[in-house]
């Protein structure tokens, strides 16, 4: 073991630990040495605490917005970001990859180094994501091997794809002086496993350039195998937690998939939380705001402190902190739809919420409190009511302390007083504590703050700062809750209380300031020994107004504005880039003497707390327009006669062969997205009763058809749970009377069937049959009629957009969802037969300078059943289906712009009133920047 230890310090996979936490990775361009060991990550010996979030950048496709998401992934507290790289989004076919414009991802990873933010790469090459075949490309049903295993078809598969990607991850890691510090192989593979495949897979990432450490995310609890040893392992080895499930629809439900703790799962590693869950999938289509609801401040503070303290992980990766748009053809066709706002800490449309504010309590505190990267159990302080819940952890070298207080149980929803015996690195202390239902702190005993020495508080550290010769520190603690802290002094120091109700003693070496959490307290304290501090006391929702930001001269603490992107000390100067969305006070604690907001000077009065105060006006009002003068085109069934390709295969690589033949399959003909038409040409005996007809779609799939041009009805296609064993024979069967004198026997008739594929399986269990399963028809029976098919979808790659852009529309085909598309478009009929209607209009929202205005389209109420596709200057940006759960579709700033187009393409199953269906622009958020 010593002689392997040895050998991973020379390749700089360990390294000894160091002291000294780091908050974000070194951006200088020269090489790291990144380590780790049972406590932590480190960087040049300097310890790590990994406080990640999970960004998809697929799912905003406006790359200058990825900026605004890593910004306020920082200012949260957070030190680094989890990133799927999506094989399926870069790859429309066999040998073609695109890394340009909302691909770029080089770009992407220049973003986090620029921010100081570390990144776990996750390029599978299978990530799940809720997104069509898991991010793996649809071409890749169509090559032999079952995919997720060692078989020769998928590994050049994969090989071709990581020979791609991981190049690009290579030259930013830490080790060359960028942001990727460790490197996940693979996603959840904990079904149909194949340790050979999982050790290729490594062999390949090592020889690629990849020498940062490789971990994997085990799913549930981390049980067997989890590749913590074998063949195959990795070296840090995580667990996804999803303590709350998916029930977004009872909201009230508490821990239904356990306690939340993550496993260590190695002695040599970090424990590594991979994905914790912090928001959900829609599954019962509730809204992501119950979703929110579900994961909300109140599960964070119990499960994700409880996690803290009982696992002493120092690894974490939140999944969601951005959802995002599964816009086009991204999504899965389970239980997602084309919001991915996941109820997540930041909404899909960028917005900030009271999970946010509660990442950045917890982060703050995680990122500012260095013992805490390196921790072991320790003796919890013993409660006087056995339904309080102590358990404490402790750094070995400084000794401090961290002590997670909560209900026993912690369903309980009463609040409890009681005391806690602790014997602190200090002294022995009698604490009182307050713990509320659905609630939990973590204390801290037993810390150098800055130049302070806190004994003891009841309240929580949010952060502290040393600035302009002085520390300066806020702690908080529920509205209304008795808060105590000890701090100890060579001699009395001198106390004076600013703002607030904090009543004070000294015993000879312990000053002790007693208060209620109300407001903002505020409390200076010179002399006795030490440096002088200023002490902020307040509650929940006044630490969640206060920002820290680095800087070269030091850090810095702002109180008010929604948001600080970015600080920057020059002289006596501090320059802010921050957000508004309300006039109110900007309030700061630094060395500085002036103050910038957005490049213009503050007006400012110096407080008796020495800081800077001044205002800052709120953003301007917004009026969008509405929407009018809608042009219309219809969609004929299987208009036009070009592009169609003869659908006549005999035989198909999926595993699951057809009802009928020749094979219909999408897929088998290079069509993988979205709708596709086909049109199948018979001479009838005139004894056809009947049209009957299977497709597979995925869930929420269905298609139309037509015989002759007249429209014969719908159904829904098939699911995934027909490619369950035993594989169902029969799944989206359709029955359509043929209409009496429609058929003459011996003139050729023509079918004409519209299907709307929904996505491609996920390939969760590494079982072909799941993600190989379909797409398009499965079987077509008229009578006895021997029918010559074919079938056309998308026209090639969008070469901007990409392959998940289009489907087989006639008017995507011919460009209709384009601005400037060329052709007739009419007045909008009174009403529309089944089928596909097109309808287009122009805008410009008229948005004002420097602010940042989140537009939505929304939908409003209408009957009949039918689908949208919204497209936005060219864009799919989601599909509208009615009824439904989503009404609100998000136009992201780079997609929307000054003048656009929007094209709506409308599939009814029934007869319909004319013109589009009733939306309008809304704004979701509005800030002065």
């Amino acid at each position: 073991m010593r002689i392997i230890v040895a050998l991973l310090m020379m390749l700089g996979l360990v390294v000894a630990p160091g002291p000294v936490a780091s908050a974000s990775p070194v951006t200088e361009a020269r090489g790291h040495q990144v380590g780790y060991d049972k406590y932590s990550l480190t960087v040049d010996g300097r310890r790590i605490m990994l406080w990640s979030g999970e960004f998809h950048y697929f799912r905003l496709p406006s790359p200058e917005l990825w900026r605004d998401i890593l910004e306020k992934v920082k200012a949260a507290g957070f030190t680094g970001v989890s990133l799927y790289f999506h094989w399926g989004y870069h790859s429309p076919a066999p040998g073609v990859y695109d890394f340009t414009g909302v691909r770029d991802v080089d770009r992407l990873l220049r973003m986090t180094e620029e921010l100081g933010l570390y990144v776990v790469a996750r390029p599978g090459p299978y990530i799940n994501a809720e997104t069509t075949g898991g991010g793996f490309p649809a071409w890749l049903k169509n090559v032999d091997g079952r995919a997720r295993s060692s078989d020769p078809g998928y590994t050049a598969a994969y090989r071709e794809w990581l020979s791609h990607i991981d190049p690009i991850l290579a030259r930013h890691q830490v080790t060359r002086g960028g942001s990727v510090i460790a490197y996940n192989a693979e996603n959840e593979y904990g079904a149909n496993v194949d340790p050979a495949y999982m050790e290729q897979l490594q062999q390949k990432v090592r020889a690629d350039g990849i020498d940062v450490p490789i971990v994997h995310n085990n799913c549930c609890n981390g049980g067997l195998p989890n590749w913590s040893s074998g063949q195959g392992a990795v070296q840090i080895p995580g667990v996804d937690d999803y303590p709350q499930a998916f029930n977004c629809a009872d909201p009230g439900t508490w821990g239904t998939w356990g306690e939340g703790v993550t496993r260590r799962l190695r002695d040599d590693a970090p424990v590594y939380a991979a994905e914790y869950q912090s928001g959900a999938i829609d599954v019962g289509a509730a809204g992501y705001e119950k979703c929110r609801e579900l994961t909300g401040p109140d599960y964070m503070k119990v499960y994700y402190k409880s996690n803290i303290i009982g696992s002493g992980a120092t690894m974490f990766g939140y999944y969601m902190l951005y959802g995002g748009t599964s816009w086009g053809w991204l999504p899965q066709p389970n239980d997602v739809y084309t919001s991915y706002d996941y109820g997540a800490a930041i909404t899909e449309s960028r917005g900030l919420t009271t999970k946010y504010d509660e990442f950045k309590r917890q982060g703050y505190f995680m990122t500012t409190v260095a013992p805490l990267t390196k921790t072991d159990a320790a003796t919890a302080p013993r409660a006087a009511d056995p339904a309080v819940f102590a358990q404490a952890r402790a750094n070995p070298d400084t000794r401090t302390q961290f002590v997670l207080v909560r209900h026993a149980d912690r369903k309980a929803s009463a609040d409890l007083s009681t005391t806690l015996s602790w014997s602190t690195p200090d002294g022995d202390y009698e604490v009182p504590v307050r713990v509320g239902g659905r609630d939990a702190k973590i204390l801290v005993a037993g810390y150098d703050l800055g130049g302070q020495r806190l004994v003891w508080s009841n309240s929580e550290v949010l952060t502290h700062v040393t600035a302009d010769g002085r520390d300066v520190a806020v702690l908080y603690g529920r509205e209304g809750e008795q808060g105590s802290t000890v701090l100890r002094y060579a001699s009395a120091p001198e106390v004076r209380v600013l703002d607030g109700d904090v009543r004070s003693s000294f015993d000879g070496k312990d000053l002790r300031l007693d208060y209620t959490h109300s407001g903002l307290a505020r409390v200076l304290v010179s002399g006795g020994g030490r440096r002088p501090m200023l002490l902020m006391l307040g509650t929940d929702a006044t630490a969640a107004r206060f920002w820290r930001m680095d800087t070269a001269a030091g850090p810095v603490l702002v109180r008010g504005t929604s948001l600080v992107r970015e600080a920057r000390m020059t002289g006596d100067r501090l320059a802010l880039r921050a957000d508004t969305d309300a006039p109110g006070e900007v309030e700061v604690f630094s060395s500085a003497r002036r103050l910038t907001v957005g490049g213009k000077p503050v007006d400012t009065r110096r407080t008796p707390s020495g800081s800077l105060l001044g205002t800052l006006p709120g953003p301007c009002e917004v009026t969008l327009p509405a929407l009018s003068d809608w042009s219309y085109r219809a969609e004929p069934p299987a208009a036009g006669d070009t592009g169609w390709t003869v659908a006549d295969k005999t035989t198909t690589v999926s595993p699951i062969k057809p009802k009928t033949l020749p094979v219909l399959y999408a897929d088998d003909y290079g069509y993988h997205y979205g709708n596709v038409w086909y049109r199948g040409d018979f001479t009838p005996d005139g004894t056809e009763k009947t049209v009957s007809l299977n497709a597979i779609t995925g869930k929420g799939g269905s298609y139309l058809a037509w015989l002759d041009g007249h429209y014969l009805g719908s159904a829904l296609g098939g699911t995934q749970a027909d490619s369950d064993a035993p594989v169902n024979r029969d799944p989206g069967r359709g029955d359509f009377a043929v209409p009496e004198g429609l058929l003459v026997k011996g003139k050729q008739a023509r079918l004409s069937v519209l299907v709307t594929n929904m996505g491609h399986n996920d390939d969760w269990t590494a079982d072909d049959t799941r993600f190989k399963q379909p797409r398009g028809l499965f079987g077509a029976v008229v009578g006895d009629a021997k029918i010559a098919w074919q079938i056309r979808g998308a026209v090639g790659n969008d070469a901007e957009r990409g392959p998940l852009n289009n489907g087989g529309l006639y008017g995507e085909r011919q460009g209709w969802h384009l601005p400037g598309a060329q052709g007739r478009w009419d007045r909008p009929p009174a009403t529309v037969e089944p089928g596909v209607s097109w309808y287009r209009t122009t805008f410009r929202p008229g948005l004002p300078k420097d602010h940042d205005v989140s537009v939505a389209l929304r939908f409003g109420e209408r009957p009949g059943k039918y689908r949208v596709l919204v497209f936005l200057n060219g864009w799919n940006m989601g599909q509208y289906v009615n009824p439904g759960a989503q009404h609100d579709f998000v136009l992201p700033a780079g997609i929307l712009k000054n003048a656009n187009t929007l094209s709506l393409a409308v599939v009814s199953t029934d007869q319909a009133a004319g013109g589009p269906p009733p939306v309008s622009l809304v704004s979701l958020g509005n800030h002065r920047k």
